[in-house]
């Protein structure tokens, strides 16, 4: 297993396992939030389901503030309160 850590984490390996490798990634960034746009959210979600490399595709994401997208299944707000999450999970943690 790949070690996690930033700086030893070989974050660009993992796409080379993605199921979505070879098709157009417009489907995962898609323009607003509602109408057509939530349509395209809910295909680019339903389409990571089941990804070998989804996991490490969010992470790449969470790691590298990726603001914009679908990642690992994961939209922006999605991604926003793992960070927020973390970010408290690493403040209990000092205090303790």
């Amino acid at each position: 297993m790949e070690s996690t850590k930033l700086g030893t984490w070989n974050y660009q390996n993992w796409r080379e396992g993605a199921k979505c490798k070879d098709i157009d990634p417009s489907l995962f960034f898609p323009v607003g939030v509602t109408g057509d746009a939530e349509i395209q959210i809910n295909e680019a979600k339903a389409f990571c389901t089941g990804c070998p490399v989804g996991e490490l595709c969010l992470e790449f994401a969470l790691r590298t503030n990726q603001e914009y997208g679908i990642w690992g299944g994961k939209d922006e707000e999605e991604r926003r309160g793992i960070r927020r999450i973390r970010r408290q999970r690493r403040k209990l943690a000092q205090a303790s």
